[in-house]
């Protein structure tokens, strides 16, 4: 049971990133924020509830017809917790480290160490979106509704049909 809640939470987390991908397409960028859940995803942000939809239905059609990749995005948390922890364990290894040099050398020791963390983030935050926190495979899921619950908060609903 908790599998099927998890897989459930990771393929809406794919869609609600496909859906803001064709939101963006459409209509360009803007602040949006996301949250999947085991029955949909929410869209924090302003975005009519008819557009959301379209473009929700969209994602999924790409999706289900040769672009799962859409589930994989640049913008996703994941890839901020992940450059956070990476920096965050660059600068402690530094800070060590920079006890035994002179103050200038640590600090540019920091920076660099920073630098490569932010660069060696990229490609594990995408791979862990794609091994671990979504799912591109969503050829038995479908969209049921989609309403507002609050001012600037709004729901997909899914459902899987497996």
């Amino acid at each position: 049971m908790l599998g099927r809640w998890i897989n459930a939470v990771r393929r809406n987390h794919g869609l609600e990133h496909a859906t803001v991908a064709v939101l963006f397409e459409r209509h360009g960028p803007r602040r949006l924020a996301g949250r999947a859940s085991g029955d949909g995803f929410f869209i924090l942000g302003k975005v009519d509830q008819q557009v959301l939809d379209d473009c929700a239905h969209e994602a999924l059609h790409r999706m289900q017809n040769g672009q799962p990749g859409l589930a994989i995005s640049p913008l996703c948390g994941t890839n901020i917790a992940v450059t956070g922890l990476f920096t965050a364990a660059a600068a402690l290894n530094a800070s060590r480290r920079a006890e035994q040099q002179k103050r200038s050398d640590g600090f540019m020791s920091a920076v660099t160490a920073a630098m490569i963390a932010v660069i060696l983030a990229q490609p594990a935050g995408r791979w862990l979106q794609k091994f671990v926190t979504t799912r591109g495979d969503v050829d038995d899921l479908e969209i049921v509704d989609t309403r507002q619950l609050l001012p600037g908060v709004k729901k997909v609903f899914t459902r899987s049909l497996a």
